[in-house]
């Protein structure tokens, strides 16, 4: 804890970081393939055919195998900023093959040209950024005409909250994403909201958003 920001004013802090433990587990991914995915797929539609990216794949690579089996990308991209999680995530895809390549790079610096996706799948990824917007503004420059952004997220409401912070550690610049603000983010870069839906009394979000 000792390299970590200082937490914004007002934002519990954190005595013992477990968020590896969720992020990383069987029941987070289970979660991810029968609960959430399904709900951005209905929200947002399939990409039958399409080139895909997710941002922030971890470990399990479960979003990457999603964007192919359920939602019909013929081809996903990944990247992450973590080294061993890029290793660890093309370890977990391997049976794919090359319909999935997974690279280290980060999010708000995205290595591919404009225009370049039918789709962006970002799973929990914005409340784990510092520059969270910047994300959403990447993620709209590499949609092509008529891409969607699909993002699911647990807010700010469930993020900053006094329980979560003392067990799970988060960037605390004071600006964690809520329902709200992922919508006016994605307006600011440009996309058209098509479907957004909250749970749990405001603390996750699904969001699906289209790009002009």
């Amino acid at each position: 804890m000792a390299n970590r920001p200082a937490p914004s004013p007002g934002v519990p802090p954190t005595y013992v970081d477990g968020t590896g433990l969720w992020v990383d587990s069987r029941l987070r991914a289970r979660v991810q393939r029968e609960g959430e995915a399904p709900i951005l797929r209905r929200l947002g539609g399939d990409v039958s055919g399409g080139r895909v990216l997710e941002v922030g794949t971890g470990r399990r690579g479960t979003g990457l195998r999603l964007a192919v089996e359920l939602f019909g990308a013929a081809h996903a991209d990944g990247v992450e900023l973590y080294g061993p999680s890029v290793r660890a995530t093309r370890e977990a895809v391997r049976d794919l093959g090359d319909r999935v390549d997974v690279q280290a790079g980060d999010a708000t610096a995205l290595p591919a040209a404009d225009g370049t996706y039918d789709a962006v799948f970002a799973y929990h990824v914005l409340h784990h950024a510092v520059a969270w917007r910047e994300v959403v503004a990447e993620a709209a420059r590499v949609l092509r005409p008529g891409g969607r952004f699909y993002s699911c997220e647990m807010t700010a409401h469930f993020v900053d909250s006094r329980p979560l912070r003392a067990v799970a550690f988060h960037p605390a610049d004071g600006d964690r994403p809520t329902s709200a603000t992922i919508g006016s983010a994605c307006r600011a870069a440009g996309l058209t909201v098509v479907g957004q839906e909250e749970r749990l009394l405001g603390c996750w979000t699904g969001l699906v958003a289209r790009k002009p």
